[in-house]
């Protein structure tokens, strides 16, 4: 083969493809710094809250396939049934986007809180990231109910896959509710780059410092 027969350049990976390579090798990399912290916020929840320390919460993920979303716990055992119960704890829940400021929320003690405050209880999605079912930048992950919040964008929001971090969360304590929430996230995916998703994790990184002002 002469050279004028040779490519100019080898072929390019998918966009697709460098992204997960990417959420791979960065997942990997800060799992591996985080451990000490993780195992540490582990036994803290063991000796606070007992088992379980782990819970996996039902969310939509690209093309509303569903999946566990990986988090320390936060809350009492009976969380979920107590939801399910308390209909003014549940219609609260719902007109509030879903979730409740976490010391209005019976289902969140004292040590939940700690662990909400400092983003701690998130690091178990890094996994999440590497099993495949989360990027590591993308509109955050939203439980089926949520789904109608987005009308004629639900299609949109599935288009991609979640992420730890995104346009929305990555504004901390400034973050909007809904139906402000939709219109951010639907706008993220729609102008998806590769400096914006940069951009989204150096605020990230002040959001996460900041700390949650309700946890």
């Amino acid at each position: 083969m002469g050279l004028t027969e040779l490519p100019l350049c080898p072929p390019r990976l998918p966009e697709g493809s460098v992204r997960r390579i990417f959420d791979i090798v960065t997942a990997a990399l800060l799992l591996a710094l985080a451990l000490p912290l993780l195992a540490g916020a582990a036994l803290f929840v063991l000796l606070a809250g007992g088992r379980p320390v782990f819970f996996g919460h039902h969310r939509l993920g690209r093309g509303g396939r569903v999946f566990r979303c990986w988090k320390l716990r936060t809350m009492t055992r009976e969380a979920e049934a107590l939801l399910k119960r308390e209909s003014g704890l549940r219609d609260r829940h719902r007109e509030n986007g879903f979730k409740l400021p976490s010391r209005e929320d019976p289902r969140v003690p004292w040590w939940g809180r700690l662990l909400r405050q400092t983003y701690v209880d998130e690091l178990p999605q890094l996994y999440n990231v590497l099993a495949g079912c989360m990027g590591l930048v993308g509109p955050r992950p939203i439980v089926p109910e949520e789904l109608d919040l987005f009308g004629e964008d639900r299609e949109t929001l599935l288009g991609v896959k979640p992420g730890i971090f995104g346009a929305w969360n990555s504004r901390g304590r400034a973050r909007p509710p809904y139906p402000e929430r939709a219109r951010i996230e639907v706008e993220y995916v729609r102008g998806r780059s590769w400096r914006g998703d940069l951009a989204i994790l150096v605020r990230s990184v002040v959001a996460v410092l900041q700390g949650q002002r309700d946890g």
